[in-house]
């Protein structure tokens, strides 16, 4: 797979110069098949660049809803669409919102919906939000800085046990007990409120192994975790898939890019139970709940990106991208 597509090679350089290259996009063009004039919504507008292409793809005249809960996000991505005019409509909003913003913008029934549930490049930068383990700005992690309560607050008031707890659920941590125990101890003599503190204190208690071969930094898993309480990231994506399959029209596209299994799982059953519709018990003989099948999937599930494309962008290694098409309503 390239990273540069019909008119690749000059988005690509524009998205090594700003810094920021999108995964997967053109497993993600192919997924979403946007044709010149179709309606599409970028759920996680981010950085921009699935954007761009996209609206590259349906030009000239289809058009592009963009939504982030990132306030940031949206005006950054302002600015670099600016050229695409009109056929831009951007919304700061969380996704699980998509279907209600959708009908309040004139994009239902949409044509293609895509989700990537990573951070951008510019989130990882964010030293005012800590979403980096080098980050030496407060220990925040929230999208949306209006609501819910920042990482340190987390950090700071839940016990040995609860901080365990959410480092292995949300970050399936093998340590996340020895990790817990340190955060608290250290709390004890003085308060943890940067990225960079936390990181620090999460590699003393678990350290990679003198001859092991971790990939990652030992903080990845745990900031993962965080990040995914603050935001109710869990919690929200099954609202904002079933929003997406209510917003598309028939034969409409979907397309998530997650980056974990445990996002990966949500996505998968999701896919897998709107491809069953029908949700009676085994032991039921005949259908009495009356749900009809409402996606079929796209290809080949997950698909992952190419060895090319991981060694110019290493963030991409562990993309996973799974795709559907609606289903005519029963």
């Amino acid at each position: 797979m390239s990273l540069q597509g019909s008119s690749g090679p000059q988005s690509t350089a524009l998205e090594m110069e700003d810094g920021h290259l999108p995964v997967m996009v053109e497993e993600v063009l192919d997924s979403l098949s946007p044709a010149p004039g179709s309606l599409q919504i970028d759920a996680t507008v981010g950085g921009g660049g699935h954007s761009r292409r996209i609206l590259e793809a349906n030009s000239p005249d289809g058009r592009l809803l963009g939504l982030d809960a990132d306030r940031a996000a949206i005006a950054r991505t302002r600015e670099r669409l600016v050229t695409y005019g009109g056929r831009v409509t951007l919304h700061q909003a969380n996704f699980e919102d998509i279907s209600t913003v959708a009908r309040e913008e004139g994009f239902a029934p949409a044509d293609g919906i895509l989700f990537d549930l990573g951070l951008s490049s510019y989130q990882l930068a964010d030293s005012e939000r800590a979403f980096s383990f080098r980050a030496e700005g407060p220990l925040d992690m929230r999208f949306d800085t209006s609501r819910g309560v920042p990482a340190s607050t987390l950090i700071a008031e839940l016990d040995e046990r609860e901080l365990g707890d959410l480092f292995r659920r949300f970050g399936e941590e093998p340590q996340a007990r020895r990790i817990a125990r340190a955060i608290v101890q250290q709390r004890q003599r003085e308060p943890i409120t940067t990225g960079a503190q936390l990181a620090e204190i999460i590699a003393t208690a678990a350290p990679v192994p003198p001859h092991g071969r971790r990939r990652v930094h030992p903080a990845t898993r745990v900031f993962q975790a965080l990040r995914i309480a603050v935001n109710r990231e869990l919690e929200t994506l099954p609202v904002a898939l079933e929003g997406a399959v209510e917003t598309l029209r028939e034969g409409g596209r979907l397309a998530v890019i997650s980056y974990h299994s445990l996002e990966d799982r949500i996505v998968k059953r999701f896919i897998q139970a709107e491809r069953r519709g029908c949700t009676c018990p085994p032991e039921v003989p005949v259908c009495i709940c009356g749900r009809s099948p409402r996606l079929t999937p796209l290809g080949p599930q997950p698909r992952r990106p190419s060895a090319q494309e991981i060694a110019h962008n290493p963030r991409a290694r562990s993309a996973m991208l799974r795709s559907a098409r609606r289903l005519a309503a029963a």
